[in-house]
């Protein structure tokens, strides 16, 4: 059964690249031709043999994967089928990232950690993601269906579905297309919180130097 998904998800891979890229010319072409069909293509065996526990094994043919596409799988990621990595040199999705089904992933993208977090490290993709090049998603969240990340974003939290997110650190712009006022989000940013911090420390020290400088005097 497992084997019979496998099969399955590579066809609606092979799919995904007709459907994605303008320039292929028939299933042929991009079966033999684009690194990203053949790293997910390759995934789909050494993740099999990742799940039934021969992991020095699916690590080896992981990194001989990378090796000749320039794209990193962890044997341990979860990808759904009909993915489409587009000149994908570059591309790195670690141990516990979980990627849904008809994402789009281009050059340069990473799916990594922070390397503060245990257990879950790597953040999960939800169908129907876009990935630009250079995009980098850290950390244990989520991204909602149907977003979009911007080319260069550094996404470090959640983001819900049908949104698009650019800069660094990654903000909202639009959701389901509609413009979203960059002043309105609620967004952390913890250099304005640590100089909030040591203002109101400032404050508190200066009121008790006056404290004490009038007790003086009054003595």
């Amino acid at each position: 059964m497992k084997t019979l998904y496998a099969f399955n998800a590579i066809r609606k891979d092979l799919d995904a690249v007709i459907r994605n890229d303008p320039a292929v010319r028939n299933k042929l072409e991009a079966a033999l031709c684009y690194s990203g069909f053949h790293a997910l293509v390759m995934y789909r065996f050494f993740h099999f043999l990742y799940v039934h526990r021969y992991f020095l094994l699916a690590r080896i043919l992981s990194g001989l994967t990378r090796f000749f596409t320039g794209i990193e799988i962890h044997p341990g990621a979860v990808i759904g089928s009909g993915v489409f990595i587009d000149h994908g040199s570059g591309v790195v999705i670690g141990e516990t990232a979980v990627v849904g089904d008809n994402v789009i992933i281009y050059q340069g993208v990473t799916l990594g950690g922070t390397g503060k977090d245990k257990g879950k490290r790597h953040p999960t993709i939800e169908d129907g993601v876009m990935i630009c090049s250079g995009a980098k998603v850290l950390g244990p969240f989520t991204v909602g269906a149907g977003s979009k990340i911007g080319a260069g974003s550094v996404v470090l939290s959640e983001v819900p579905p049908n949104a698009t997110v650019v800069g660094v650190p990654g903000h909202i712009v639009r959701i389901a297309g509609r413009r979203i006022d960059d002043l309105s989000q609620d967004l952390p940013n913890p250099i304005e919180d640590e100089v909030t911090l040591l203002k109101e420390r400032i404050d508190e020290l200066e009121t008790k130097l006056n404290e004490l400088q009038a007790k003086h005097i009054s003595e």
